[in-house]
């Protein structure tokens, strides 16, 4: 690990910036677990690139994902989870190479005290997920699973193309995973999309 010496991602007041400044950071292939459910938090990481998604699973292997956690931010469910001391209830895997600061777990508790700064981004953290959460408990409650998937694609591809399997897919939507290759395939019959392993690519306007 090495040093961080540029917090333009992280607007925080000088004395707390100085502190980041001393923090290491971690780089991370994709894939790697850096959040285990039903652990309890040690480090807390602010992302400097890439992206982490936070899910929960069932022993049948379904899953729902929570949401991403992108440059600039921080995982509001670790925070609370260090905050009251509990075992994290989700878990984090980095979606792509991923760069981070790694905040320990007690600096967390220190900071909330010390810095008002901090205490916004928590704020503002809060806010955003709890948006996200709403919009997906509307989606998977009043929308049929095909429109949301079609809104999803059109929301996350880039250059016409989304890397992504079909159980992360149907996590992200809430649905099975049996569901979604389904409708996949039946936009691939109606040419919509090509589907490669790991990533779709989308041939026409959906």
């Amino acid at each position: 690990m090495t040093p961080y010496k540029n917090t333009s991602l992280f607007p925080f007041e000088k004395e707390l910036q100085e502190e980041i400044n001393n923090a290491d950071i971690m780089e991370i292939e994709p894939g790697t677990v850096i959040l285990k459910e039903n652990e309890f938090i040690k480090v807390v990481p602010l992302v400097l690139e890439g992206s982490i998604r936070l899910r929960r699973s069932d022993p049948a292997g379904r899953e729902i994902i929570f949401y991403h956690i992108e440059p600039g931010e921080s995982c509001i469910l670790s925070i609370t989870s260090c905050l009251n001391e509990k075992e994290s209830q989700a878990e984090g895997i980095s979606v792509t190479r991923t760069r981070l600061i790694v905040i320990q777990a007690d600096k967390i508790r220190q900071w909330m005290d010390k810095y008002p700064t901090w205490r916004r981004f928590v704020i503002r953290l809060y806010y955003n997920r709890i948006s996200e959460l709403l919009t997906l408990l509307d989606h998977v409650i009043f929308k049929s699973v095909d429109s949301r998937l079609i809104r999803y694609l059109k929301e996350k591809a880039v250059n016409n193309e989304i890397r992504i399997t079909h159980q992360q897919l149907a996590g992200a939507l809430g649905t099975a995973r049996e569901v979604v290759s389904r409708l996949l395939k039946q936009m691939e019959r109606d040419q919509a999309i090509s589907l490669q392993r790991g990533r779709i690519i989308i041939l026409k306007t959906l």
